[in-house]
Order: C-alpha cells, then sequence, then structure tokens
C-alpha cells in the first residue's frame, strides 16, 4: 500500500479524490464552517456521532464532496489509543466497497504519534494474506492519502510509522506462512534478502557450522527433522563499527510438534507461529533498513524444526549448551529456550550494549497477560524501562514480570547443570530463569510473545508484534545518544569456534 502524508483540511479534503473519505473527529469543539464540518458537528450534537473512539457514521455522496462515500469516525480524546481505534472501525466499514484510494483527514490539529497510529492501524485493518492461496484477492487499498494541518511538522513520525508497516508486513508474511512454506532454509533465504537494503548484512551458518560453534542444545533440537537448521545472522550498521550494537535474538522454531513430548492435536497448526519471534527480527530489520537510524544492531535468528523421528532428543536426555554448561532435557515441548540459550551465548562476542530475546515461549505467559501484553523479563532497570516506554509509544504494550532467584530452584537437576523445565506453577518466569543463566553480565530482556504474536480462532493469523516496540526502542536509543555509549570490540568471525565449547553428537 502506497502511503501519502498531505496538508490538508477537512474542507480541503471535500474535494480530494478518492473512493472514501474518512474523517476523524475528536471529542473538540469544531469551529470549522465547511460542510463536512458542520455535519459532524450537527451528528455529534444530535447524538448520531457519540464521541467515544471508534464510533462511526456513514453517509453516501453528501453535497460538496467529490467521494462518494463518507466516514465519519469518532476518535475521542484523539490520542494514539482512540486514534487506532477510530481508523481501525472506519477501515474494517469502508472495505466492504473494496476502495483503491482512501483519503484519511484529521478534524482537529494533530501531533506524530497519532498520525503514526493512524498509518499502522489503516495497514492493519487492510493486510490481507494471499502468499499460499491460488486465487488470491490482495488487499483493495492501494492508496492511502493522510490529511493534517501542517504535514511538515509531523513528517519525521509519518515516515518512521510507514517504514515500521514495512517490518510488521513482512514479519505477518513470514509468521502466517505454512510450515512447508517457511523452513529454516527459506527464513534464511527471506534474512538474506534484506541484506539488498543499505546498511544490512546477512550471514547464514549451517549444521556443521553449529557444531564447531558447539552449540548443542540447538542443535539436539534440530536433530529429529528431516530439515536442516539454520543460524542467521543479520548485521545493521548505522553508527561508527566501534560502537557497541544491540542485538535482538528471535526464536526460530518453524514447526513445533512438541517433539516426543508431543502436543495435544488441537490447534496444532497454530505451531507454524513458533518463529513469530524470528519473524519480529527481520521485520525490524526491515524497518531499520528505511529508517537509517544512528545504532549498531545484530539479529540472531537460530531457527529449526522441533520434530519427531528416532534421531529426536528424549525425556531425560543431556545435552551440552555453547557455553558449557549441561542441561536436562525433561520436556522436549520446552525446546525455545534450547536454542535461545545457544543464541544468548554467541552474542557475547559482539561485545553488546544490551541483548533482548523475543520469544514465543511459554503458554504460562497467555494465562498471565492473555493477548494484550507481551511479557517482559530484564536483568537491567534501564532496559527495561525503555521497553516499557517503547511499548507504550508504539502501542505494542509489554508488561514486566519478576526474576526473583527463588523461581530458579525448580530448575534444578540431580543428572546436568540444569533442567530445561521446572513445574507448572509460574511458568513464564523459571522459563526467563533458565535463559537468564546464559545471558551474562550484559543489560538483557526477555519478550515472551506467546500471547501477542498471533491471534486465534476467526481472525486466526499473526500480528506482527513486537515490530513496533523494537522499531520504537531503536530508534529512541538513537535519536537519544545512548547507542552512543560504549565501545564493541572486534567480533570473531561469525563460523569460527568458539573457545571450550563442545558438541553434543
Amino acid at each position: 500500500m502506497d502511503f501519502q502524508l498531505k496538508t490538508l483540511t477537512v474542507a480541503q479534503a471535500a474535494a480530494e479524490k478518492s473512493d472514501v473519505l474518512i474523517v476523524l473527529v475528536g471529542s473538540a469543539p469544531l469551529t470549522s464552517k465547511d460542510p463536512l464540518s458542520v455535519l459532524a458537528a450537527s451528528a455529534r450534537k444530535a447524538g448520531d456521532l457519540p464521541d467515544k473512539a471508534g464510533k462511526l457514521l456513514g453517509l453516501y455522496r453528501p453535497e460538496d464532496v467529490v467521494a462518494s462515500r463518507v466516514v465519519l469516525a469518532a476518535i475521542g480524546d484523539g490520542k494514539p489509543a482512540s486514534v487506532r481505534s477510530g481508523v481501525v472501525a472506519a477501515v474494517n466499514s469502508a472495505k466492504a466497497q473494496a476502495p483503491k484510494r482512501v483519503t484519511v483527514v484529521f478534524a482537529q490539529p494533530a501531533e506524530g504519534a497519532a498520525v503514526a497510529s493512524a498509518v499502522t492501524a489503516a495497514a492493519d485493518a487492510s493486510y490481507v494474506y494471499t502468499a499460499t492461496k491460488s486465487k488470491a484477492e490482495p488487499r483493495s487499498i492501494r492508496h492511502l492519502t493522510v490529511g493534517v494541518a501542517d504535514a511538515a511538522a509531523v513528517t519525521g513520525s509519518f515516515d518512521a510509522a510507514r517504514a515500521t508497516v514495512a517490518g510488521i508486513e513482512l514479519a505477518k508474511e513470514w509468521g502466517n506462512r505454512p510450515a512447508n512454506h517457511a523452513t529454516p532454509t527459506l527464513l534464511a533465504e527471506a534474512a538474506k534478502g534484506l541484506a539488498k537494503l543499505p546498511n544490512i548484512k546477512c550471514e547464514v551458518l549451517g549444521p556443521k557450522e553449529v557444531e564447531k560453534l558447539g552449540m548443542g542444545s540447538f542443535a539436539a533440537v534440530a536433530q529429529g527433522s528431516a530439515e536442516p537448521l539454520r543460524f542467521i545472522v543479520l548485521r545493521y550498521h548505522g553508527a561508527p563499527k566501534d560502537q557497541a550494537p544491540v542485538v535482538l535474538v528471535g526464536k526460530g522454531i518453524t514447526f513445533d510438534t512438541g517433539g516426543v513430548s508431543l502436543k495435544p492435536a488441537a490447534e496444532m497448526d497454530e505451531m507454524k507461529f513458533d518463529m513469530c519471534g524470528a519473524a519480529s527480527v527481520l521485520g525490524t530489520f526491515r524497518a531499520l533498513g528505511d529508517i537509517q537510524p544512528a545504532i549498531n544492531v545484530v539479529g540472531l535468528i537460530p531457527s529449526c524444526e522441533n520434530m519427531n523421528d528416532g534421531r529426536a532428543v528424549k525425556p531425560g536426555d543431556v545435552v551440552t549448551s555453547m557455553s558449557g554448561q549441561t542441561i536436562e532435557v525433561l520436556n522436549t515441548d520446552a525446546e525455545g529456550r534450547l536454542i535461545l540459550c545457544d543464541a544468548l551465548t554467541y552474542a557475547k562476542r559482539f561485545e553488546p550494549a544490551a541483548v533482548i530475546d523475543i520469544a514465543t515461549l511459554t503458554g504460562a505467559c497467555v494465562v498471565a497477560l492473555g493477548g494484550v501484553r507481551s511479557g517482559l523479563f530484564s536483568t537491567n532497570e534501564a532496559l527495561a524501562a525503555a521497553l516499557e516506554a517503547a511499548g507504550e509509544t508504539s502501542q505494542d504494550r509489554c508488561w514486566r514480570l519478576p526474576l526473583d532467584d527463588d523461581y530458579a530452584e525448580g530448575l534444578k537437576s540431580n543428572f546436568a547443570d540444569v533442567a530445561n523445565i521446572a513445574g507448572r506453577a509460574g511458568g513464564a518466569i523459571t522459563a526467563a530463569k533458565f535463559l537468564q543463566r546464559f545471558a551474562g553480565d550484559f543489560a538483557w530482556a526477555h519478550l515472551d510473545i506467546a500471547g501477542t504474536a498471533w491471534k486465534s480462532g476467526a481472525a486466526k493469523g499473526s500480528t506482527g508484534r513486537p515490530v513496533g516496540l523494537l522499531v520504537s526502542y531503536l530508534t529512541s536509543r538513537a535519536a537519544s545518544g545512548d547507542a552512543r555509549t560504549g565501545k564493541a570490540k572486534k567480533t570473531k568471525t561469525p563460523g569460527a569456534p568458539a573457545k571450550k565449547a563442545r558438541a553434543t553428537k
């Protein structure tokens, strides 16, 4: 979808050529005397357009308006969340007429955050998946114009939102693809495609390189699948090379059967979404390629399937991680942490300023937070606060959960350094405690997106979260100058063996 930002009043929008004109009406008084503003004020006074965000009033061929259809959409207080509600409702209402050109105009002055919200909301509401359909009907909206009183004042926010949409939709695309159309190899090819963007490089490691690195935990998860694993290394260089990067680690299980600890058959098809952490890293790099912020970012994606055959890892097996720590695999369905722990160890070679892992990790997080907020765990107060703030700014919210050492008691093992699961109680926290063992001394955060990465039921599909949160965090960090603190040591070649690393056969 093509986006355009224009300086446009409601009166001027009446002359705009479009199939649908959406007028966003806030609760502030409407003082303009143009026909549409007068009509909106009258409708609100009569109670036909309540102030509650998301309420609509549709009009067909109103006088002195070029667009044949007009939708008055209430946005209440005009804050980003209210704007989102109004735009989503209006676009969903307009989709029935399959419009190609849509204009969204603010009836009152709008800040950059509100404009950004309108852009991302319109894209989200109009998104259509088509990749594996024989008779695909793509989104009808091809061109969206956003009209505001002063376009120059919000251009930066608009451009960032447009880039974020590109990232979110890339994450949705790969999250939605069936597992046979999104294998680790295909995911790696998608990552290589991002290297065409400015300042982005990509390297992909295969089974032999992973074995040399001593990633025995990662390799153990992959050994039951006919699909070869891939370890994807993305780099975005927007700042001098000696500046410490932020490392993003995305869980890339392209299909999760649960392994020998087999999942129930019901809704197992949704386990194609178990690589949404990886997809969010790809989407974030897609956005970085457009925005070009002054920051260095590394993306690490351990990707494989968790399948069953005669070689599959079994409950009770002990594997050796890249860190040298041994892990008793008590449940093969707790595989995400087994691939992430080796990626976290690998991240140390970049001497990172911060490390954030993103994973559809636990059903326990879904029980705790539902599909509204992602779970946030962190050992660093400043990093946690920055991620929470980025979530609020992007409306891709998270909620911080504890990391008390007492939660790690259940991970003790008689046969290895650590077990990969504890009891059912506090499952999202004990999973985070497992990962914390491998996070070292760097600033680290873990985002459990099991409840937010996709929707079930009639609206089944990837949400593209938390691309918005990650892009907001990285761009804010770059703008504030935090990215310019600290220096990174010279990194090793990605395929080079790590010291004291042992491979599990």
